[in-house]
């Protein structure tokens, strides 16, 4: 496949399989079968226009090469079910954390941590809870944690845990920086060695210092919402979320409120833009646009945020099984995915339940394909959107 072209891979979690497109014709240019991928670990852009992701069902990382003979290039057994994915900004060692899969509660304490240079790989025990994950560093790594109730940011060398016996042994951080108990978000800067976590009081800022972090000023929302989902904007350095404010009751979530929050690294400076209210879940970045969809039972939107902060939204056909008044938006009812590349302005949107893709020109609204494939695409999958060189793996995070 020519190195400039953009591929989709489309991920049914539910029914095992994972299709890769080319874009914008939506033509199927492989597929897997019996891959049962982790929708909350997400996709991991590693260099070369390569992903990363988790097969929960077989326990093994898998490492995808679009743009290769052959889309899986190599496989490496990890704990699971996984929850949150991250490398060092190398893209060459990988941490996997455990949490609550299928289940109620967290269960699982067990961490994975590998080296795709030299096949290393070990397993580890810290800390039962649905811990969130970045790896700092290119030479001498950390890993680090982020853990709720009691909230900590806990740092581990990754070369410790590397070397780690068999057995799972229980293993203890060398450094902790508290944090409050709330913390659902990870980003990390690799450029400034800085990560980040969200809280409900805000985006905690902590950089590295040798082998251990230390706590800068708190981010503020600016709003009486919180974000639960940090990613990095490797175009222009920045952090992008969503604020979901309201009464939290997931059986009001037609009345949520939802802004996307950006905050520029450089300048300091953020930017809140109203989405609307319903349902607005993972964003995607594109080379000129930030998209977000939003799911409510008057009507689903595509939203694109230009650079300047204007927003154009693009109606989007509803989905049979899509979330009602009266019940909540997470059990059993269909969603969207949305992905982008920062090398390109395609914009892809699932239709969960139908198979279906949009595959959306950025710039104009216009939509190029709308590929049926052969799953419904259960929950609204999981999907990722890379060029080869596009710079998307300056995010070391899962998505």
């Amino acid at each position: 496949m020519p190195a400039a072209t953009p591929v989709l891979l489309v991920s049914d979690h539910v029914a095992g399989d994972v299709h890769l497109l080319t874009v914008p014709d939506g033509a199927v240019a492989g597929r897997l079968t019996g891959r049962h991928l982790s929708e909350h670990a997400g996709f991991l852009a590693l260099p070369g226009g390569r992903v990363a992701c988790v097969d929960d069902r077989r326990g093994e990382l898998l490492v995808l090469d679009p743009y290769a003979e052959e889309l899986v290039e190599r496989t490496v057994p990890v704990a699971v079910p996984a929850e949150h994915l991250a490398c060092d900004p190398s893209g060459r060692r990988l941490a996997v954390t455990t949490g609550l899969g299928r289940n109620s509660e967290p269960w699982s304490d067990l961490l994975t941590v590998l080296d795709l240079a030299t096949g290393e790989t070990a397993q580890v025990r810290t800390r039962i809870g649905e811990p969130g994950v970045t790896v700092l560093g290119e030479t001498d790594s950390l890993v680090v944690l982020r853990h709720r109730e009691p909230g900590a940011l806990a740092v581990h060398r990754f070369a410790d845990l590397l070397a780690a016996p068999p057995g799972c042994p229980l293993v203890t951080p060398h450094a902790l920086l508290p944090l409050p108990d709330d913390g659902h978000g990870d980003a990390q800067a690799p450029g400034s060695a800085q990560v980040f976590a969200a809280t409900s009081r805000g985006v905690h800022r902590a950089r590295r210092k040798g082998d251990v972090l230390a706590a800068e000023a708190v981010i503020p929302w600016g709003s009486p919402a919180r974000g639960w989902y940090l990613r990095l904007d490797t175009r222009r350095q920045a952090l992008w979320t969503t604020l979901r404010g309201g009464d939290p009751d997931p059986l009001r979530w037609p009345e949520w409120t939802n802004q996307a929050w950006h905050h520029e690294l450089g300048t300091g400076r953020t930017l809140l833009t109203n989405l609307g209210p319903g349902l607005v879940f993972r964003l995607a970045l594109a080379r000129r646009h930030t998209a977000f969809t939003r799911v409510h039972p008057d009507g689903d939107e595509l939203i694109l945020l230009g650079a300047d902060g204007a927003a154009r939204r693009f109606p989007l056909p509803g989905m049979s099984g899509a979330p009602r008044r009266g019940g909540t938006p997470w059990e059993g009812v269909q969603r969207r995915a949305v992905a982008a590349s920062p090398g390109s302005d395609w914009i892809a949107v699932t239709r969960g339940g139908h198979g279906e893709v949009h595959i959306i020109d950025a710039e104009t609204g216009y939509e190029a394909a709308r590929p049926r494939l052969s799953t419904p695409l259960h929950h609204g999958g999981h999907l990722t959107l890379r060029v080869r060189n596009d710079g998307a793996d300056g995010d070391p995070v899962g998505r």
